[in-house]
């Protein structure tokens, strides 16, 4: 059985960029800095994941320089969580991996769970790449707005009101 060390020596790309992202979490680790939640907490709760696995994914984006850790609280001490230029090119992936499963992974009738829009031109880029379709012109992430669609918004909420619910059980 190979493991990652012997991936990463090959020449493919594709191996090499699956070696770091790994998995699941990681994307959606990756989305959600992307999206700007960059504390731990609020990573957990949109993520779904365990603080232990978040923590061994985020310590393993940094140690791939995809992310870089900078304090905000000196006691406790306490991170955020930034993308690097490495991760934030990483953007196009993710903007890659959206418009494939907003065509192959719906339901008919579900809505777009996120539009992009170009702050550019105020029109919405589309799911085709880094190009804004309304344009034309190339964009990157930190210049469109995301609006979340009713139900993808609801989702999150949901997702932030039971974290709050069980740490409220937690305290009493």
């Amino acid at each position: 059985m190979s493991g990652w060390s012997e991936i990463t020596s090959t020449e493919c790309p594709i191996a090499r960029s699956s070696a770091v992202i790994g998995d699941r979490w990681t994307l959606v680790i990756m989305r959600e800095l992307t999206m700007g939640n960059r504390r731990f907490d609020t990573l957990q709760i949109q993520t779904l994941t365990s603080p232990q696995m978040l923590t061994n994914r985020l310590k393993r984006l940094e140690a791939d320089g995809m992310i870089e850790r900078r304090a905000y609280s000196v006691k406790p001490r306490r991170y955020e969580y930034h993308l690097t230029a490495k991760g934030e090119a990483f953007a196009s992936v993710l903007l890659a991996l959206r418009a494939w499963g907003e065509t192959w992974c719906k339901e008919p009738g579900e809505e777009i769970a996120v539009h992009h829009i170009h702050k550019t031109c105020g029109r919405e880029v589309g799911l085709s790449g880094t190009v804004c379709e309304g344009c034309g012109e190339p964009f990157t992430m930190n210049e469109v707005i995301g609006e979340l669609s009713a139900a993808f918004a609801q989702e999150r909420e949901d997702r932030s009101t039971a974290a709050r619910r069980d740490a409220e059980a937690r305290r009493t």
